[in-house]
């Protein structure tokens, strides 16, 4: 080993830049490694801690569809699917659907004159996603916290009465911090609501003359379900009237989220269910965190391609330098091997000498790594909004060190191959009777 680390000494730059090669290509491939791993924990954590054991959706849907087909009588299942299978504590219908929403301000400027040339430029309704729910079916699921103001406290679903939508509407809708904060609005503002969005300043008037006011009630913080989305939350009846599904014959929902009293016998519950329900596919938390890990998978295998390049491009920068360095002693060499040292003793110091480059570039690429993924969680984490706590995008585990010290090992030996072949190569006689 001395021998090595004196041949490595005698080209100071050379073996510094060397090092930092192989540490930058570590370096990247930590950090691409550590969001894949980060991604991944906060997902699982996210998902096991959301309450949610099985979850329904509309026949033949797959659990990475962009949308999900409606599912009709939403009311009748939150009340069917726990009477057939009693160990359903909570089955709560959900309706996600897209909206657009603007504030009392907007409504002033619009009214000022019908052409719209009272709105200030850049002024105008923002795009949102919106939640209906039935609070009182929520019983063991994860929803969002109230930070500001109240919540949506009327007991059931007010406007849905006995089967009907005759009902009173509350004109209440929750906001989360992130579309609160589009819309500069504050609990007991107004706003307006609507499937619609305005062509521009000349149709916000007719656009607020069909819109549906709302009081907002309250203000909620990040939501596991939609973690960066603007968000506002209805009773469940009163969005189905935004979107045109109050009715007998629709009463829609795009979910089912369903908590169980004993999570552990999940799989004999969705059996369960899915022959009493065939219109629905019930997914396990099980089939949840699948999906998640193929999404996972798929950005991991891109990331490993992109580290894949680095990689390559290191071990020929160090196969280089090694080649190098070898051609600069072939003399010292060919003289140890005259005075008895075998093939294998030569091959191994140009394999020591690997190893000491790789282990340098260890030493700079984990801090360079860990640093550039604490980086980009900071940046990350500023440039997604309204993330729920505690949700980072990067773990920078045992798992990811692991993999980072093989990589190195593995540029290594990769780069002391032909080195090693020539350096058991060199003639030795010849080189001996060199002048």
């Amino acid at each position: 080993m001395r021998y090595s680390w004196d041949s490595l000494r005698r080209r100071p730059g050379r073996m510094i830049l060397t090092a930092v090669g192989i540490g930058l290509a570590t370096s990247l491939v930590l950090v691409l490694l550590s969001v894949s791993a980060g991604i991944q924990a906060s997902a699982f954590r996210l998902a096991t801690s959301s309450g949610v054991d099985l979850l329904g959706t509309s026949a033949n849907t797959s659990l990475t569809s962009e949308s999900f087909p409606p599912l009709p009588d939403a009311h009748r299942l939150a009340q069917e699917i726990p009477a057939t299978d009693p160990n359903v504590a909570t089955a709560s219908p959900w309706l996600v659907s897209s909206l657009t929403f603007a504030n009392a301000s907007l409504f002033a400027a619009s009214n000022v004159s019908a052409n719209g040339t009272g709105v200030p430029a850049g002024w105008q309704p923002v795009s949102g996603t919106s939640i209906g729910w039935i609070p009182d079916d929520n019983g063991g699921l994860e929803v969002p916290s109230v930070i500001a103001g109240g919540s949506l406290s009327a007991p059931g679903d007010p406007h849905y009465a006995n089967g009907t939508y005759a009902g009173p509407s509350t004109d209440a809708v929750l906001l989360n911090t992130a579309l609160a904060g589009l819309l500069h609005v504050a609990p007991n503002a107004t706003i307006w609501v609507s499937v619609q969005s305005p062509s521009g300043p000349s149709a916000l008037h007719a656009w607020f003359a069909s819109a549906t006011p709302f009081r907002v009630v309250g203000e909620t913080g990040p939501f596991w379900f939609l973690p960066s989305a603007a968000l506002g939350m209805f009773y469940l009846s009163e969005l189905q009237s935004i979107t045109g599904s109050a009715s007998a014959s629709t009463d829609y929902a795009s979910l089912v989220l369903i908590h169980l009293t004993n999570p552990t016998t999940s799989s004999h519950d969705q059996a369960l269910l899915s022959a009493a329900f065939p219109a629905i596919t019930f997914f396990t938390l099980g089939d949840v965190l699948n999906a998640v890990q193929h999404v996972v998978d798929l950005y991991r295998t891109f990331g490993t391609l992109v580290g894949l390049i680095g990689v390559l491009v290191a071990t020929l920068f160090t196969a280089t330098v090694l080649l190098m360095s070898v051609e600069d002693r072939t003399r010292e060499l060919a003289v140890l091997r005259a005075i008895g040292y075998s093939r294998s003793r030569i091959g191994g110091f140009v394999l020591e000498e690997a190893a000491l480059l790789a282990a340098l570039g260890l030493l700079v690429g984990l801090p360079a790594g860990y640093v550039g993924a604490y980086l980009l969680n900071r940046f990350l984490s500023r440039l997604v909004s309204g993330l729920p706590t505690g949700f980072t995008f990067v773990s920078f585990d045992v798992s990811v060190l692991l993999e980072g010290i093989l990589l190195v090992l593995v540029i290594g030996l990769a780069a002391s191959a032909i080195p090693i072949a020539r350096a058991l190569r060199i003639p030795v006689a010849e080189e001996l009777r060199a002048p």
